[in-house]
Formats: structure tokens, sequence, C-alpha cells
């Protein structure tokens, strides 16, 4: 290739490299004008000093210093065996190395050795490439003590990305206090805490009496407060090693304290002394969850829209075809209760209960309901959810209440509302549920405040004027609750003067985001605000 200059013309020959490689490695092959021999054991290969002089810093110093191995015929390369070693001068004349996985391990080392980056930053990504959980803590491990900063990232990244598959290798077992510790107290780690106390556990058995000095501290990183309760009283609280121990009895009783702190919705813009935050996988999301679309086909869909990122995402589809259910949210996972599922030509109204975890994009069956019913309410509490009124079987109007315990895993029938209504407005504020609004049998609108009392399992009820919305979705923000769209009118109730949505909406959802209220249509999807 010819480039024009002013006094003449620059020849460039792109293949005079590559032919003075392949012509100086025949030189070594047949043993011409060789100065030195490399050696490992017994075996030893005749090179160039010049050579490997030039491919590498390590051998520059050895050869062009004042190093006895500068003048010796022979040098021994101690640390390295005879295969590796032909690898290595294949490389360095030839430009090529063949990486498998048998070799990549000691081919890295002598890389990493002999000052060979290309070679070293190649191994590393074939290692990347076969990361998998059952090797990734071995991996890290080796990137830190070759300080192979992409691999020990990349391996670190798969631990805590998959950290369930993780916690089940025999590596994990293997890991001593200090480097468990950093990985459980990762806010990246992505695992049901649950996965992370048994993680804990397994490797606490697996050499107790060393390892028992470190439970209090590892007990630490586990962020107790979401658990879930019933798992927490009956496999954490209960569990022999940590009633043993009083410094980790008081992290227990710190963690319960937290739990139903964490669980009461009047406890929401506080948070309590030692308030633990979830980790980083645990962000703020609005979740769409089945429905009908436009098309009045009822759809399984399940999208995720990010407020970090304003990404919308598709997730893990809804087991049946469900419409008009309902869904809360409790313990970070989403309950889908109820409703009418469509299948096969014929529609069925259902008391079944769906569980979607975020983390893991799984859905579940739960336990099902006392009563099937659609159209119907539902709030959780605490360690509660309430289901209310509806249509049931029959298609008639139900005033009925039934609770679910997420402790004991059960339903229980609850003191029925004063006036069944179908589609008011309900949320949980202070101890009491309320029920705004709705229609009666005839879907006249209702102008009534009905009031439950959660702790004492009874109703109240207020006539006024002021109430008058159907199919609207209500939502605690600060010190009011805001009642938003309806086939009638749209306000806030509370110690301020009422405020209008700006446009109408009925059969909506809505969720607080960043102390704003946010209402979707609920035509096509129903919305969750997912903590």
């Amino acid at each position: 290739m010819d480039e024009e200059s002013p006094d003449g013309v620059v020849f460039k020959d792109d293949s005079f490299s590559s032919d003075l490689l392949r012509q100086l490695n025949d030189l070594r092959q047949s043993k011409t004008l060789t100065d030195v021999n490399i050696c490992s054991g017994a075996w030893e290969v005749p090179c160039h000093r010049n050579v490997l002089a030039s491919s590498s810093p390590y051998f520059k110093a050895m050869f062009c210093s004042h190093f006895r191995e500068s003048t010796e015929a022979k040098v021994w390369l101690r640390g390295i065996s005879a295969t590796t070693l032909e690898q290595v001068v294949t490389y360095v004349y030839t430009g090529e190395v063949h990486i498998t996985a048998a070799n990549v391990l000691p081919l890295m080392e002598a890389a990493a050795m002999l000052q060979y980056p290309r070679v070293f930053e190649a191994c590393s990504s074939y290692l990347q490439s076969q990361l998998a959980p059952s090797n990734c803590l071995g991996l890290a491990r080796l990137a830190e003590i070759l300080n192979c900063e992409s691999l020990k990232e990349k391996a670190r990244e798969v631990a805590l990305s998959r950290f369930p598959e993780v916690a089940a290798s025999a590596d994990l077992k293997e890991l001593c206090a200090a480097e468990l510790r950093d990985y459980l107290g990762d806010d990246r780690l992505c695992g049901e805490e649950e996965k992370v106390f048994e993680a804990l556990m397994a490797w606490v058995r697996h050499d107790l009496e060393a390892r028992w000095p470190h439970m209090q501290e590892l007990l630490r990183q586990v962020r107790l407060p979401y658990i879930h309760p019933a798992y927490f009283h009956h496999f954490i609280a209960n569990e022999a090693l940590l009633q043993a121990s009083p410094a980790c009895q008081a992290v227990l009783e710190t963690a319960r304290k937290q739990m139903f702190s964490l669980y009461s919705p009047s406890s929401r813009d506080c948070q309590p002394p030692g308030h633990i935050p979830p980790r980083s996988c645990y962000q703020d999301c609005l979740l769409l969850l089945g429905g009908q679309k436009d098309s009045q086909q009822t759809t399984r869909d399940v999208l995720l829209y990010s407020v970090q990122t304003g990404q919308w995402q598709s997730l893990a589809k809804l087991p049946t075809r469900l419409y008009k259910a309902s869904a809360v949210t409790l313990h970070r996972s989403v309950y889908v209760l109820g409703g009418v599922a469509v299948g096969e030509g014929k529609s069925v109204i259902c008391g079944s209960v769906y569980i979607f975890s975020l983390k893991l994009n799984r859905w579940r069956q739960g336990e099902p309901m006392l009563a099937a019913r659609y159209s119907h309410r539902s709030a959780a509490h605490r360690n509660f959810i309430f289901s209310i009124g509806g249509t049931g079987e029959g298609q008639e109007l139900l005033g009925s209440m039934e609770r679910y315990d997420s402790v004991c895993d059960a339903w229980e029938s609850m003191a029925g509302m004063p006036v069944a209504v179908l589609q008011p407005a309900v949320a949980v504020k202070d101890q009491r549920l309320y029920l705004f609004g709705g229609e009666d049998i005839m879907q006249n609108p209702v102008r009534l405040v009905q009031v439950y009392h959660i702790s004492r399992n009874t109703w109240f009820k207020m006539e006024t004027r002021m109430i008058k919305n159907v199919c609207a979705p209500a939502v605690v923000l600060g010190e009011r609750i805001v009642i938003v769209g309806g086939q009638q009118i749209c306000q806030v109730c509370g110690h301020e003067r009422p405020a209008y949505a700006p446009r109408g909406r009925s059969h909506g959802g809505q969720a607080v985001c960043d102390g704003w209220a946010e209402a979707d249509h609920g035509l096509q999807h129903r919305g969750l605000r997912v903590l």
C-alpha cells in the first residue's frame, strides 16, 4: 500500500511483520541463530534472546541487564509447566495461543508472571465467558490473587446476581468470614433474605467451632426486617444456634421491632431508629397486571416500569387469564386475588390467590380465599390482607370481608361491611380501613363512608354528600387519603379542601411515588407500586 508524500511515495508492506514473525519461528524450529534454551524441568526449547526481550518486559530485564541469565546458555523458569511454557513460546513467535478449559489457569498465571498482558486478558475473557454460579466464588478468589480486576468484578457480579444458586455451591462454605461478610453485606446482592439467612447458617454449621464467634457480626448483614414474618417467626426466632447467643437474640429483637414498624402504613414517612434500608434490587416500580386490552381480550401480560430508568419491561405472565381481580403488595410480593378466570370458552368466578416475587420473576399459587369473588376490593395492613365485598358465584352482591394472615398462611372471616357496595375506594390508615362510596346492586352511587376498626373488628358508617364515586382507586398520601378519578367525581378526603383529577378515569389503579399520587388507566391494566 502506497501513500503520497511531498517528495515521493511511502511504501507500506502490510504483510511484512507477519512474514517476519513466521520466518523467525522457522529459524527457532530449525535452531538457527538461537542463543538460549528456555527450560522447564527436563524440557527445553531453543529461542532467540532478542525475540524474547522484545516480546516481554520480563525477558527484557532478564537478558538486557546484568543478571546471570543474560549470559547463560540455559535458563530455567520455575513454577511453569513444560506444556504451558511451550504455549507461551508459541505465542511469542506466532501471536497465537489456544486457550481451553484445561490450560487457561496455568496459562493465565504464566502470562502474569512473564508479563504478557494480552494473553492475560484473553484468559480473563475466556474465564468470564465460562462463569457460572458453581465456579464464580473460586474464580473471584483467583482474580484477587492474580490482581485481575475485570475477572474479579464479573465473577462478583455473577455471585451477587445469582446468589440463591451460588449459596448452594460447595465454594460458599469455603469462604472465610471476611469474604462471606463482604458478599452478604453487599447492597447489590439479589436474593430473598430468607436465602441469605439460610446461606449464613449453612456456612456456620460447616465448621461450627471455628465459625461460631463470627455469628453475630454476620447475622447483622442479613436484612432481617425484610424477611417474611412467617419465616422469621417459625424458622429464625426458634433457631437453636441463635437462641444460644444473647448477642444474636438482641439482633433478632431489634429486627422484630423494625419489621412491624416497617409494615405499618402510618410509619411510611418516618424511619425508626436503626432502620435498615432494603437492598438496591428492591427499587420503586410500577407493575401493570393483566386486565383487558383495547380489543377487550383478557391478557396475562405483566409489565414493569422502573422509576429509576424510565423503562418498561415484560415479566413472567400471570398463570391464568383474569379480569376484575384485585391486587395488593405485601412483604415485597404481589398478591392477585380472585377475579374471573377466562379459558376454553368459559368464564369461572374464582377465589384463587397468585403470588408474584419480583426478585425471582416467578409466580406461585397461595392459599385460596374462603369465598370466590370478583369486582371486590383488597387492602394490606401489617401482616394482613383484607378482601372486601365484590360479586359472588351466584352474581349476588357480597357484603362479607375476609382476612389473610401471612404469618399463619390462613384466611378467616371478619365482620361484614354495614352496607354492601361494589367498586368503593379503599384505603388503610391509622388502624382503620376506609371504604368511600361505591354503588349498590342497582348500580346507584352510595353516598357513604364506611370505616372498619382493624383491632376491634367493628364497623361504623357515615352518610355524606361529599362522596359520590364509583370505580375509583384511593391511596394514602401523607395525612390525606386521595381518591382519583371514577365514574362520578374525584376528590381528596382529609383536612384540606378537595382536589380534582385533571380528567375523568374509572377502574383505575393508583400508587404513591416520591410524594406524588400516580394513577394508570385501569380499563386496560391495574397498576401497583412495589416496595
